[in-house]
């Protein structure tokens, strides 16, 4: 079942996402921070140029200057699958984000792999493993 545990919880992981979506899409490191838990990990295997980053002030750091690299980003996320177990959860969502690139649209549609951790009552990343799914590179404006 793609959907397990308390609908406080599902509804707030949901929260979750939303929140980390539109700190990506207004650039907003503090906000896109605020989704990590402390010790968290981010990875993104299909990226060798962004090495997994242990620690939330490492994964801001990354971010930051990645970020650099997607001028005008739109971000969308949304989940395909959200599975509580107490504090912990398994959470599987998706990307579409369009950004201008070297002369072109660049729209990629991604994957998350995540492990969610409650704290004090708060839902955070505790784990975020991104896959490609789909890049379409087509010029500017089409």
């Amino acid at each position: 079942m793609p959907f397990t545990g308390p609908y406080e919880d599902r509804l707030a992981i949901r929260e979750l996402i939303d929140a980390y979506a539109d700190a990506v899409t207004m650039r907003d490191a503090q906000a896109w921070g605020s989704t990590w838990a402390e010790d968290s990990r981010w990875e993104m295997p299909d990226y060798p140029e962004f090495p997994a980053q242990d620690g939330r002030a490492n994964i801001v750091a990354l971010w930051q200057g990645a970020m650099e690299q997607y001028p005008g980003i739109m971000f969308e996320a949304w989940p395909g699958s959200i599975e509580i177990d107490g504090d912990r959860a398994t959470v599987r969502s998706f990307t579409a984000e369009v950004y201008d690139q070297d002369g072109n649209t660049v729209r990629d549609r991604g994957q998350y792999e995540d492990e969610c951790v409650k704290i004090d009552g708060r839902w955070y990343f505790a784990k975020r493993s991104f896959r490609n799914i789909h890049k379409q590179i087509q010029p500017k404006g089409c």
